[in-house]
């Protein structure tokens, strides 16, 4: 009898319909928790975007919401959806956004107790014991990456699946990807395919001008008003959790401001 298993990438390369059917019983799921530990790797996790085979199908969004089991409305990554240049020379580019586990983040010195840290594997989390959802990160954070969980009341962000990679697994968004435009791995490694693409190719961040210094890059961010965060993202897809009952996620371009 032939074999009938079917991977995550497999599943999700439906229709926005069926990926909302089955991501509605995240709701179930429990939310992975975080606690500070020391982590001898020599590893610098990071992750590369190729804005080139990105189709904005939010197959990553799915993905997260079922991974980590986020409230209702609140993401840990997003797609979001930027209208450039006007008529009739109007287009459309789908930009992935997530928590860039910078080198120098901004959310760790303004946290009053030192809930959030930076890893010694490059990873920036927070200490869900430590966390009295004061918001100093949220507001710290440049990239609207982080965010007051309305069910937990503590701070909330992209792990990169921190309980994944422990599992030697990759990141729930970046094994889902569609067009495989989600590349991640050792930094530290000149071998792994993030570090070649980055050195194989032009590569950008989010706002370099806030200093953070971002592990997560992007290939084909060519327009500095994006990169810099000039150009608001359009929230294009049905807002469902809004208008169905029944269904627990949303699939929207849009920050979680």
């Amino acid at each position: 009898m032939a074999d009938k298993r079917i991977s995550r990438r497999q599943l999700f390369t439906g229709t926005v319909a069926t990926a909302v059917t089955t991501v509605a019983a995240s709701a179930m799921a429990s939310q992975p928790t975080i606690k500070q530990k020391k982590i001898a790797s020599g590893k610098r996790w990071g992750m590369v975007i190729d804005l080139r085979r990105c189709i904005g199908c939010q197959a990553c969004t799915v993905a997260c919401k079922f991974e980590n089991n986020a409230p209702v409305g609140q993401f840990r990554t997003w797609v979001s959806d930027i209208e450039v240049k006007s008529y009739p020379d109007t287009r459309r580019s789908f930009l992935p956004r997530l928590c860039n586990h910078c080198e120098t983040p901004s959310c760790v010195p303004v946290c009053p107790t030192g809930a959030t840290y930076k890893r010694e594997d490059g990873l920036v989390l927070v200490d869900s014991d430590k966390c009295w959802g004061c918001g100093s990160c949220v507001t710290a954070c440049p990239y609207g990456a982080r965010f007051i969980n309305s069910e937990t009341k503590i701070a909330d962000k992209c792990t990169f699946c921190a309980h994944r990679l422990e599992e030697g697994l990759l990141p729930a968004c970046a094994e889902t990807c569609v067009g495989g435009a989600r590349i991640f791995g050792d930094l530290n490694d000149p071998q792994s395919p993030a570090s070649k693409l980055i050195a194989e190719n032009v590569v950008s961040v989010l706002k370099p001008s806030a200093g953070t210094k971002p592990n997560v890059f992007y290939i084909g961010l060519n327009n500095p008003e994006i990169a810099n965060g000039e150009i608001e993202p359009n929230t294009w897809l049905l807002d469902l959790e809004r208008n169905m009952d029944d269904v627990e996620l949303t699939f929207k371009g849009a920050s979680n401001d």
